[in-house]
């Protein structure tokens, strides 16, 4: 008898990524998402939809409040929360509450969603990070609760606070405030201080969270753990001092910090991007390229790969072998940490290439050299901040738009890894070829 031939865990994790946007758009595009005398057009519910469920941020619509109705709002929400979780995560969470045995098939898509080596522990590791999330979150909604009630009704209050919570921990960057973000609360150290929070506990990823908790000090963290949580507080200290020493008495301490921390794919904004110079953008847009950690909520490279590839770097100029924590770096690491940029670097560079090709001919605003570049960085960081274009893009440029954001959520290495017929299985020669040496620089 033909064995049966079953998908790659890749092309699951992809279809279940795709099945969810579309679900997304068709309750998008329901009469009763939107609020009496608005409608959203397929390339806006499909933009919508695909920036939720990739937790970008960016939005064709220019003030979410006004446009979306109760449902909506409560619809984008929701695909925010499975878009950060995984469609795969949450499934395999439900299917064990239903108390439905979690076969190995199933472990092993799982274990390639969440990026790890192995299937043991994986359904422990499910429940951990679902019921983690939801603390976190619920903690982040009292807090915004008490700085939104100053502002608005209990009910209205409660929304936008529970909006708010899921946005910032899953790294979004949408909100229902207008169509200024966080611009009217700049000053406001509370929400500032817990959006911030919010935004690298789930920038840095559900495994360093787990060890986090189970380990408690940083001796006891594993050695991923100490990357992750080193590179991203280096990134934080030079993002703020770089901003703020470029931009001076534009933008304060707190503008600051908020904008280096949100910039690495969360999306909210405290200033308007076009106050900022060039040299400042050009800064935000590298953070936006690099992005958040593995297994987050965020885009992005990601700071590991920044880091094998910062201590690759320094090692070949030294001529020395990459030796880490007295480790020496696998050549696989540093080959797809490499491979991961010149891929992320050539997908961005052709989108914006289409992009900007497209909009040459918008006659309804003028799109710029430095504001397409900045829309397509920030679509495949999945960041969400722009520079206002966003709303005026045309058609073809959201859709186009829309896949790269797709592509910057998954990530490369598993777009491209799903024509890879040694999946899972490396591959190994019996041949040995000489070597050859090739000019290079």
């Amino acid at each position: 008898m033909k064995k049966k031939k079953r998908l790659s865990p890749l092309i699951v994790i992809v279809l279940s990524f795709l099945g969810i946007i579309v679900f997304g758009v068709i309750l998008l595009k329901l009469p009763f998402a939107v609020q009496s005398g608005e409608s959203l057009d397929w390339a806006d519910a499909i933009f919508l939809s695909t920036s939720a469920v990739c937790v970008t941020g960016l939005s064709t619509i220019a003030n979410l409040a006004s446009t979306l109705s109760v449902f909506g709002k409560v619809i984008l929400a929701l695909l925010i929360q499975v878009g950060g979780l995984g469609i795969v995560t949450i499934a395999v969470y439900v299917l064990v509450i239903l108390g439905i045995k979690i076969g190995v098939t199933e472990r092993y898509v799982l274990k390639e969603a969440l990026n790890q080596h192995t299937i043991a522990g994986m359904v422990r590791l499910v429940r951990s990070i679902v019921f983690t999330t939801l603390i976190i979150e619920f903690v982040g909604l009292v807090i915004n609760f008490i700085v939104f009630i100053q502002d608005y009704s209990f009910w209205n209050a409660l929304g936008i606070s529970a909006f708010h919570s899921i946005s910032s921990f899953n790294n979004a960057g949408f909100d229902i405030l207008g169509d200024t973000s966080l611009q009217a609360y700049s000053g406001n150290i509370l929400l500032n201080i817990n959006t911030m929070v919010q935004i690298v506990i789930g920038g840095i990823g559900f495994i360093v969270i787990q060890d986090v908790i189970k380990k408690r000090s940083w001796k006891g963290l594993s050695f991923y753990s100490k990357i992750v949580l080193k590179t991203t507080l280096f990134l934080i200290i030079v993002g703020t001092l770089l901003i703020k020493i470029m931009e001076g008495d534009n933008a304060t301490w707190l503008q600051a910090i908020f904008q280096s921390i949100t910039t690495r794919t969360a999306g909210f904004s405290t200033i308007d991007m076009n106050l900022f110079s060039y040299t400042t953008l050009t800064v935000i847009m590298v953070f936006m390229f690099i992005g958040a950690s593995p297994n987050s909520t965020g885009g992005g490279i990601k700071t590991t790969t920044f880091y094998v590839m910062f201590r690759a770097t320094l090692s070949f100029i030294r001529g020395k072998p990459t030796i880490i924590n007295n480790r020496k770096l696998d050549d696989a690491n540093r080959a797809k940490a490499f491979t991961l940029l010149l891929l992320a670097l050539s997908s961005t560079f052709v989108i914006f290439i289409i992009v900007a090709s497209i909009e040459m001919h918008n006659t309804v605003y003028e799109m710029t050299f430095i504001k397409v570049l900045f829309e397509t960085v920030s679509a495949f960081g999945t960041v969400g901040l722009s520079m206002g274009i966003t709303p005026y893009l045309m058609p073809a440029s959201k859709l186009i738009l829309s896949l790269l954001m797709f592509l910057g959520r998954l990530g490369p290495i598993t777009i491209f890894g799903i024509v890879n017929t040694n999946w899972g299985h490396p591959y190994v020669s019996t041949v040995d070829y000489p070597l050859e040496r090739i000019i290079v620089g």
